[in-house]
């Protein structure tokens, strides 16, 4: 434990006694039975003390912006999610808000009830209410036809999307670490990717009528470890982790130390700001497509609608794909379907405004092309 661990448990103990900081602890009231420490005769504020990594999630997410609301945090019970949400209940001082978990059972491992376990003691003694979802990954995926990877990650945020609602969550918080955003760039460059895709895991999205927010995406793992290491909190090991099955695992233990020796030691940090500069340029593209969106694309019936062709004659054909992928995702349409060669069809399609066509897209889009005009309707 560092030294650090000493002085953040002192100060609190100090706190707890009414005592400032600096000055010798009070004998304990068993000991002097006529000495008294009453709380409620402090007129003067409690220092308060943080922990290095309490205080940047302070700063990546200043508490002011969720005090007032209800906050569910995602805890598998992993060191990253018991980190952050021992972090939210320190941070948390004032307000009325009040933070919550959310613990999904994949039923993939025989020590899954067990997590579950663990989840439901350490909120009990945080104080925080946990909501507790169980459900069948492996049928799941064999239903969808998906792999395993996959079709946990679309169950659990399925599983946290329903949470926040039934919590009343403004707010949901995942654990995702400076260490997952260069994995997720590394897959997705394999995969093939755009500069969408390079720009990583988004901190702040949308999910349902809540927010997902991932205010750890600053903060490497080791950093997460040496906290709970300081807070003597303990932690649950996930053994699917070192399933090397996995791509994501094989790129965690495989591929990212081979880059650190033998090309790159810096490889981690430099994902990240290829991260962060395809970020900024995806910025300037959606403000771009959103401009364009509003003069050229209009409802046209249930679940359709119309763009005007000739509004985009003078646009290069890569920001006509990503108008038309901003359709997909305004109108929920299925993207993952949708791969480059369509996306490129759609786009000369656009640019044979005059030319009478039409094509069957993945999902049950279907797209006409008559005088000018595009029409997109998906019926299902």
């Amino acid at each position: 434990m560092s030294d650090y661990y000493w002085l953040y448990n002192e100060v609190n103990i100090m706190r707890l006694c009414g005592t400032r900081v600096g000055s010798k602890l009070p004998t304990p009231p068993f000991v002097k039975p006529t000495i008294h420490y009453p709380l409620s005769t402090i007129h003067y504020p409690l220092p308060t003390m943080l922990h290095p990594l309490e205080s940047k999630l302070a700063a990546a997410w200043p508490p002011s912006e969720w005090a007032d609301v209800t906050v569910a945090a995602a805890v598998s019970g992993g060191c990253d999610s018991v980190a952050l949400l021992r972090a939210l209940t320190a941070v948390k001082s004032a307000g009325e808000g009040r933070i919550c978990a959310a613990h999904l059972n994949h039923r993939l491992r025989p020590e899954a009830d067990d997590d579950q376990r663990f989840v439901v003691d350490l909120c009990s003694r945080l104080g925080v209410k946990c909501e507790v979802g169980h459900i069948d990954v492996g049928r799941a995926a064999a239903e969808e036809g998906e792999g395993i990877e996959a079709a946990a990650r679309r169950c659990r945020y399925r599983f946290l999307q329903e949470a926040a609602g039934r919590l009343g969550a403004r707010f949901v918080v995942t654990a995702h670490t400076a260490d997952d955003q260069a994995e997720t760039i590394l897959h997705r460059i394999i995969r093939g990717t755009g500069i969408r895709g390079l720009a990583g895991t988004a901190r702040v999205r949308t999910l349902g009528h809540a927010s997902l927010v991932r205010p750890l995406l600053g903060v490497r793992r080791a950093e997460l470890i040496a906290y709970l290491d300081d807070l003597a909190q303990t932690y649950r090991h996930d053994s699917s982790n070192a399933d090397r099955r996995f791509t994501r695992n094989r790129i965690r233990l495989e591929l990212l130390p081979r880059l650190r020796e033998r090309f790159n030691p810096e490889i981690d940090e430099a994902l990240r700001r290829l991260g962060s500069l395809a970020g900024e340029a995806q910025t300037v593209i959606d403000r771009l497509v959103d401009e364009r969106f509003e003069r050229c694309v209009a409802p046209d019936g249930p679940d359709a609608v119309a763009v005007d062709l000739d509004a985009l004659a003078d646009w290069p054909p890569y920001l006509v794909r990503e108008l038309f992928a901003a359709v997909w995702r305004r109108r929920s349409w299925p993207l993952q379907p949708m791969g480059l060669t369509r996306w490129d069809e759609l786009a000369r399609l656009a640019a044979s405004p005059t030319s009478a066509a039409r094509r069957d897209f993945p999902g049950g889009v279907a797209v006409e092309v008559a005088e000018g005009r595009m029409r997109l309707s998906r019926n299902v």
